[in-house]
């Protein structure tokens, strides 16, 4: 697109000096008409050619940002903004990037001062994102004055760039501090494993105080003395998250008053990515392998359990831009998914809803695919007043009884919904808000305790 002019402030400010004072003079007296027009047609020759000049003082003049920015939602970041100048003339320079809605630019107009005989000049653009997601920056906008500054030169140039914004961990990091720290005694460390194992490794002659439970009956015959089964403790384990991010989890509800975030609104899916990632930090720091599996009425992402910074980021990836869809959530496509991918035993921690009756049912059903041979657990954000009828005495009208018994009818729902899934082992858990990174981390140490991989 080429240089657009407009008029400065400058050129307003002489055109009233000279222009309407010489004018008046040229009515008022006549003699004085030639020099007037003399006057006033080489300040309009002298603005004329600097409007012919205008367009030239950006030439050269180009703009580049990173391919790729990360910044993480609500925490201050930016970028920075590199400015080539061929001709190396020192000029003043005003640029505004087209920001996306999402991103909070520090200053939507940045002035910067090019130096003479530097070619390239650096800007910083510091700004925070408000929305997780990914979001493309495609122009910033130039201006600079003219060679006598009657006039500003203004033009559209394009760049390619890639805003990449991550959940925050910050909030949920400091939540479980202990376990980020590697300070001796203090920070937590690998689970030390207590017990036989699981994974068989060789056979050794039978040693008094041996268990039955522990002879090879087979071994035993065929060499015709007791051999006994020797195991090892499987130290790497598996362990996958799957994320709802059907309808159920656009829902909303405030942080706690206790949260720097206060009263604000924040939706289930948001909570279930966040929380996933900070598993996957504790899953680093313990050893064990780490992996996703986010589903709607199809499987939307699939990250196989591994470890190591790249694969974190590979997870990080694979959820920044997840978003919530309006379907029905299909537990019969997640569990039979699991069921041929996940060959070996692995944790399965299951971030969903179960308050609606239908879905609760069709998950009790489903998940007995996959409940014998992987360890399931299963976490919902505790509905807002599903609570007992009695549990709090105070109540001022007819109106918020009846929602005290709607609420107890709802709790007592999930509450038979707990038994059922309990009888078929399997844990499920009802997490404040801002709880659910802590209540992971709590449920996977204890599962890594008690060996039940």
């Amino acid at each position: 697109r080429p240089p657009m002019i407009v008029p400065a402030s400058r050129l307003l400010f002489w055109v009233a000096a000279i222009v309407l004072p010489f004018a008046l003079m040229g009515m008022v007296e006549p003699v004085t008409a030639p020099v007037s027009l003399a006057c006033i047609g080489g300040f309009a020759l002298a603005a004329f050619v600097d409007a012919l000049l205008a367009p030239r003082r950006l030439a050269g003049v180009s703009v580049h940002l990173p391919p790729i920015i990360r910044l993480s939602k609500e925490r201050e970041g930016g970028f920075e903004l590199r400015i080539k100048n061929e001709s190396k003339v020192s000029r003043r320079l005003r640029l505004a990037p087209g920001w996306p809605v999402e991103i909070r630019p520090e200053r939507e107009e940045m002035d910067t001062v090019l130096a003479a005989g530097a070619e390239w000049s650096a800007l910083p653009c510091p700004c925070t994102p408000s929305k997780r997601g990914n979001y493309k920056l495609e122009s910033v906008w130039l201006e600079t004055a003219s060679p006598l500054g009657f006039w500003v030169t203004r033009q559209r140039r394009p760049v390619s760039s890639e805003i990449r914004v991550y959940p925050n961990l910050l909030r949920d990091r400091h939540d479980l501090a202990a376990l980020f720290l590697n300070r001796g005694a203090l920070g937590l460390h690998a689970q030390r494993q207590m017990g036989k194992g699981r994974d068989f490794e060789k056979l050794r002659e039978y040693v008094p105080g041996d268990g039955f439970d522990e002879i090879h009956w087979k071994a035993s015959a065929r060499r015709g003395r007791p051999i006994t089964k020797v195991f090892q403790v499987e130290r790497a384990q598996e362990i996958y998250v799957v994320i709802d991010a059907s309808r159920l989890s656009a829902r909303q509800s405030p942080l706690s008053s206790g949260t720097a975030e206060s009263g604000a609104l924040e939706s289930d899916l948001e909570r279930f990515v966040t929380a996933a990632l900070v598993l996957g930090l504790a899953a680093e720091k313990q050893g064990d392998f780490f992996g996703l599996v986010a589903f709607t009425d199809k499987i939307e992402k699939f990250v196989r359990a591994k470890s190591g910074r790249s694969h974190f980021s590979s997870c990080r990836d694979a959820l920044y831009t997840l978003e919530s869809k309006i379907v029905a959530p299909d537990f019969e496509e997640v569990c039979s998914f699991v069921r041929q991918r996940l060959r070996r035993r692995a944790l399965l921690i299951f971030l969903t809803a179960l308050d609606d009756p239908a879905l609760a049912e069709s998950f009790v059903r489903d998940v007995e695919l996959i409940r014998r041979q992987h360890v399931v657990l299963v976490n919902m954000r505790q509905p807002q007043g599903a609570t007992p009828l009695f549990s709090d005495p105070d109540v001022g009208s007819a109106n918020e009884l009846y929602e005290r018994l709607g609420g107890h009818l709802q709790w007592q729902g999930l509450r038979e919904v707990e038994i059922i899934l309990r009888r078929r082992g399997i844990q499920f858990t009802q997490f404040k808000n801002e709880r659910l990174s802590a209540e992971l981390v709590s449920q996977y140490i204890n599962i890594k305790q008690r060996q039940l991989l």
